[in-house]
This record gives C-alpha cells, structure tokens and sequence, in this order.
C-alpha cells in the first residue's frame, strides 16, 4: 500500500466570517504622563504669559530707542536752522506715546516676573526636598528695594536653577553663562536708570541732548534684558518639569507580504 502523500503549504487559514478572538480593535496611543504639581503648573501657566509680555515690551522698547533717537536727530538739526513744526509734533508724540506703552509693559512684566520667581523658587525647594531660603515677602522686598534689587534677584534665579539641575542642596549655587549675562544687564539698567534720573535735574541745550542719548541707550538697555529675561524664565521653567519618562520603538524585523498561492499537491510516490 503506497504512503498517505503529504500536502504542501497552502497558505494561511481562510475563515467564512471573521474569527471571534484576538485583540480588541482599538487605536494607538501612548501612556498618559502623570500631571505635575500645581506648584509647576502654576509656574508654567505665569512664565507663558511673562514670556509674551517681555517680547513685546522688547520690540516696544526698540521703538522707543528709536523715538528718542528722532528726537536727537532733530535737536542736532535745529542747530543750524528752524524745524518743522509738524515733524517736532510729531517726535514729541512718539517719544511720550511709546514711553508710556514701554512703563507700563515694563510693570506688567515685573510683577509677573515676581511672581513667578516665587512659585519658582517653591517649586525648587519642593524638588529638591528643602526648605526656602527667602520668604515670599522677602523676595519681593528684594526685587523693588533700591540697592538690595541689585543682588537678591540673580541669586534667587540662580537658586531656582540650582535647584531645577537637582544639584546637592548643600552646594553653593554656581550661576550659568545665561544667569550671568542677565545679572550684569539687570545691574547695568538699575545703574543706568539712576543715572538718566539724576541727569533730568540738569538744564541746558547740552544736557538735554545728552539725556536724550542716555535714554535711548536705557531703552535699548532694556530691551535686550527682556529678551534675556524671557530666555531666562522658559529656561528655567524647563528645568523644573517633572522628568518625563522615556520610550523606545524598536523594529523587530520586517517580513515581505504573504502571498496566497496555493502549492500544487503531489503525493509522493513508492518507488517501484
């Protein structure tokens, strides 16, 4: 009796209706992060709004840089003859109209810049398991008291960042290239605004055109620390993130598509 052949491959299983088991049909997606504290949350929600407010008081205070250089363009000219009466107008008008919009752009940002320090600098101590070293009403104390605001602000910052960088709480705070560049503008401005509110107390043709210098130059001054403010703050905010935990998608293999041709059955004959 000759050997039962042996079928070949005859591709993979065909159902009449789709089979009842396997996984549910269900979309992708990835584990949700667990939701940080409200004390970094509500540093994110103030550093999203201070950040916009210092850009925009940056490009306001090149405006008003550039107003006061107007200004200082029209006093050279009428050295050697009469203005425009228009064009005088017109200078006064920017100069007032965009100071205004700059004062008031530059308060707005301080107190949200104060207020986010202080949740800031919660949020480090909360990081790195320690107690303050400032109370909220010593840190803003040390952020409008003429002469103490000159120190207390960058070493506040540079607490907030040593924290966020989950350094030994017992350290001493070593302030990055950003932190120092921001501390010597935010002193260079405080020195300079005193300067240009002495120099007001001045009369005379040459006194007026040198304060109209020195105030385009306090302008520009300022616009560049809000632009390193703004920098500063996301930076630091950033570092007080909650790490967030990190997945990999790894491609096992790649198999080429499985054709359904049916292999022709032979059955194997004996040999005779």
């Amino acid at each position: 009796m000759p050997p039962r052949g042996r079928s070949g491959y005859a591709g993979p299983p065909r159902y009449q209706v789709p089979p009842l088991w396997g996984f549910p049909v269900r979309p992708w997606g990835a584990a949700e992060q667990p939701d940080p504290p409200r004390t970094v949350a509500a540093v994110r929600s103030i550093a999203h709004t201070a950040t916009m407010v210092l850009w925009v008081l940056a490009v306001v205070a090149v405006l008003a840089a550039g107003a006061e250089a107007w200004r200082y363009g029209l006093l050279v000219a009428s050295r050697s003859g009469a203005l425009a009466a228009g064009a005088v107008a017109a200078s006064d008008m920017l100069v007032v109209g965009v100071g205004w919009f700059a004062a008031v752009l530059g308060l707005v940002a301080g107190v949200l810049v104060v207020c986010w320090s202080v949740r800031a600098q919660q949020a480090a101590a909360e990081r790195g398991g320690y107690v303050p070293s400032r109370s909220p009403r010593a840190m803003v104390l040390g952020w409008v008291v003429p002469g103490v605001n000159l120190s207390v602000p960058g070493a506040v910052l540079a607490e907030i960042e040593h924290g966020g960088l989950d350094r030994a709480a017992d350290a001493r705070p070593r302030p990055s290239r950003l932190l120092l560049i921001w501390w010597a503008l935010w002193v260079a401005g405080l020195v300079l605004t005193a300067v240009v509110l002495a120099w007001s107390f001045r009369s005379g043709v040459q006194a007026m055109a040198d304060g109209v210098v020195l105030h385009a130059v306090l302008d520009l001054v300022a616009a560049a620390t809000a632009v390193v403010t703004a920098l500063v703050v996301h930076r630091l905010t950033r570092l007080l993130e909650p790490p967030r935990e990190m997945r990999r998608e790894v491609l096992v293999a790649v198999y080429p598509p499985a054709t359904h041709r049916s292999s022709p059955r032979h059955p194997l004959r004996s040999a005779s």
